[in-house]
C-alpha cells in the first residue's frame, strides 16, 4: 500500500457515530471503582472529585492502561475491554504532556499516525497541518524544551487529535501552566474542543476546567458517582460537602416543613420554598451578613450566633470561616472587615434573607 493509500484510508475510515458506553469497575486492594459513564459524538464530559477518588484510574481504565475487574467499555458499538491500548481509536493528552524529548514539534505530532502505518512524509504533512492548526506553525523545528507550557500543550493535543481518535482523554490538562497562561490555553482548548467530533473525557480537580470546557460533569468520591449532569444544574443543586466546596456555596442537609428547614445539627434555616421532606439548602457566602451584636429590625429571617474560626483572602474580598450554631463562610470586602474587627474567635451574629437561599429535594 502506498504512503497515499494509507493517508487516504487513515483520514476517512472511521466507525459508526454511537459514542461511549462503559461501566468501569476496577478492584485495586481495598479501593473499588465503579463508574458508568455514557457520552454521545461531540460531548465534552468533565470528570472531577477530590484526589483519591478515581478519576485517573477511571481515565485510564479507558485508555487500556488499567484492566477492567468487571464492567464493559464500547466505543462506537464495539468492545474495546480486550483491545491492546496502542489499538484502541483512543488519544490521550497525558498531565505532564510526555512529548519525546529528542523530537522536534513536528515529528512529535506526526509519531501518532506513523503508529497507524502512515508513512514518513504523509505524516509529517498531516502533522504540519495539525500545528497550523494550533497557531504552532513556526515551532514546528523546535524541541520541547524550547517550547512554553502553553505551546507543549498544544503539541500534545495535536499529536493525540492526528490520529482522528473516536475518543480523546485529557488528564488534568491545564495543571501545569501558571496562572495567565491557563487563561489563554483554556479558551484555545475549549475551541478545539467545540470542533472535535467525538466523545471528549476531561479530568481535573479545577471546577473553573471543568464548568468550562464540559458539557457535562460525572463527580466522583470514594470510586462511585455521586452526582452528575450539567454544570448550570450541578452549581444550582449541590449534593455534597466537596461539590458545595467547588462551586462556593454553605450547604447544609435537613428536614423541610414549609418555609423552615431543620438542619442536621439542630439549626434551622428559612427559605422561600415551601417544601416537605428531606432536602439540601444552600446560599453563597457572599449572601451572608455580619453583625457584632444581634441585629434587631433586620428585614433578614435567618440569623445564628456564630464564632470567627479563620480569615482567607478571597478573591478580593475576606472569606470568613465561621462555627457555631450553624457552620458556615462569608465572604466581606476589606473595609467591612476592618471595620467589625474580625479576628480568629471573634463573636458575631450573621443573617441570610430567606430569599438568598435555595432549597431542592435531596
Amino acid at each position: 500500500m502506498t504512503d497515499i493509500e494509507k493517508t487516504s484510508r487513515y483520514d476517512v475510515d472511521a466507525p459508526s457515530a454511537d459514542g461511549l458506553d462503559a461501566r468501569l469497575v476496577v478492584q485495586r486492594g481495598s479501593f473499588r471503582l465503579d463508574v458508568a459513564l455514557t457520552a454521545a459524538p461531540g460531548d465534552v464530559v468533565a470528570l472531577l472529585g477530590p484526589n483519591g477518588a478515581g478519576k485517573t484510574t477511571a481515565l485510564r481504565a479507558l485508555a487500556g492502561l488499567v484492566p477492567l475487574t468487571d464492567g464493559h467499555l464500547r466505543l462506537d458499538g464495539a468492545e474495546l475491554n480486550r483491545t491492546p491500548p496502542e489499538s484502541r481509536p483512543v488519544g490521550v493528552v497525558f498531565q505532564d504532556y510526555l512529548l519525546f524529548p529528542h523530537l522536534t514539534a513536528l515529528d512529535n505530532v506526526a509519531f501518532g499516525p506513523r503508529c497507524h502505518g502512515v508513512g514518513k512524509a504523509a505524516a509529517r504533512a498531516q502533522a504540519a497541518v495539525w500545528l497550523e492548526r494550533m497557531g504552532l506553525a513556526a515551532h514546528a523545528s523546535a524541541k520541547p524544551r524550547r517550547l512554553s507550557g502553553g505551546q507543549a500543550q498544544r503539541v500534545a493535543l495535536a499529536r493525540a487529535l492526528a490520529t482522528h481518535p473516536r475518543l480523546l482523554l485529557l488528564d488534568e490538562p491545564l495543571a501545569a501552566l501558571d496562572a495567565r497562561t491557563r487563561l489563554d490555553v483554556r479558551a484555545q482548548l475549549r475551541h478545539h474542543l467545540a470542533d472535535f467530533e467525538a466523545v471528549a473525557v476531561l479530568v481535573t480537580h479545577d471546577p473553573l476546567d471543568a464548568m468550562v470546557l464540559a458539557d457535562h460533569l460525572v463527580v466522583i468520591e470514594e470510586g462511585r458517582v455521586v452526582q452528575q449532569g450539567t454544570p448550570a444544574d450541578i452549581a444550582r443543586h449541590p449534593r455534597t460537602d466537596y461539590i458545595a466546596h467547588l462551586v462556593g456555596l454553605n450547604l447544609y442537609r435537613g428536614e423541610a416543613e414549609g418555609h423552615t428547614v431543620h438542619v442536621d445539627g439542630g439549626s434551622t434555616v428559612t427559605t422561600s420554598e415551601d417544601l416537605t421532606g428531606p432536602v439540601f439548602v444552600a446560599f453563597p457566602p457572599s449572601a451572608v451578613t455580619l453583625h457584632r451584636d444581634r441585629p434587631t429590625g433586620s428585614s433578614a429571617r435567618n440569623f445564628w450566633r456564630c464564632e470567627v474560626s479563620g480569615l482567607e483572602t478571597h478573591g478580593d474580598q475576606i472569606r470568613v470561616a465561621l462555627g457555631g450554631e450553624l457552620p458556615l463562610a462569608a465572604d466581606l470586602t476589606t473595609v467591612a472587615a476592618a471595620e467589625l474587627d474580625l479576628h480568629a474567635g471573634a463573636e458575631v451574629w450573621a443573617t441570610v434573607k430567606a430569599t438568598q437561599t435555595h432549597a431542592y429535594p435531596a
